[in-house]
């Protein structure tokens, strides 16, 4: 009986190409993304394909990348995860967000996980710990330190109970500054944010609330979240 044929040397390189994770990196400290760049790259199943500090630097690489996940920092100077990831949703980024942080409040890792990422991990673990939770997000697993059920669980009752969409700090600090006339860049200013990070929290505010204009907004949020506001 004849042999079974290999397979042809094109097929296996498609197939590892296909295998290999296209990593950006985004945290402000330059001393760990080069540390971890330099482990990354040891591991041949993950290509590391930017890295940078600030959300406008990751928005602006997540296409000519080719990023397929991207390892995210919380604290970012000025600027928040949440930040990234609302405005990286909003632009049809398909990929996973794997949150790496040395750590996060328990209502902020709610917000994030609210927003879509695929899960938070903290800095403490090793890499080879961190190579394998890349390989599980990207095969569709989440990804939750223990301490962030408790509260995950808390919002999620709390949503069910109130039988509304529930608001995020974020959401809550922006509507309060809408009730007191501020613009979009007043609020942007007071949140050190940019003009557009506002913009995308608002049209996720509207999306929540189904509405369509500042008017409709305030209207909404103040006969459904009074008491949270």
């Amino acid at each position: 009986m004849a042999g079974k044929r290999p397979a042809p040397l094109w097929s296996i390189l498609d197939n590892a190409a296909a295998s290999v994770i296209n990593l950006l990196i985004v945290d402000d400290h330059a001393m760990f993304r080069e540390g971890l760049v330099r482990v990354l790259e040891k591991d041949p199943t993950l290509n590391v394909v930017g890295q940078c500090a600030s959300v406008s630097e990751a928005l602006s690489l997540l296409k000519p990348s080719g990023a397929s996940m991207i390892l995210l920092d919380v604290d970012l100077g000025p600027e928040r995860a949440l930040d990234f990831v609302t405005e990286a949703k909003r632009k049809g980024f398909a990929g996973q967000i794997l949150v790496v942080t040395a750590g996060v409040s328990g209502p902020e890792a709610v917000q994030l996980v609210q927003a879509g990422v695929a899960g938070i991990l903290h800095k403490h673990h090793s890499t080879q710990v961190l190579c394998n939770i890349i390989r599980q997000v990207a095969g569709g697993e989440a990804c939750l330190e223990k301490e962030y059920l408790t509260s995950v669980f808390q919002s999620l009752d709390r949503t069910r109970q109130h039988g509304r969409p529930a608001l995020t700090e974020r959401d809550k600090t922006v509507l309060r500054y809408i009730f007191k006339g501020l613009t979009n860049k007043d609020i942007g200013e007071r949140l050190q944010i940019s003009e557009g990070a506002v913009k995308a929290s608002l049209r996720q505010l509207f999306d929540k609330l189904g509405v369509r204009t500042r008017a409709q907004l305030v209207k909404v949020a103040l006969e459904k979240y009074r008491d949270q506001l």
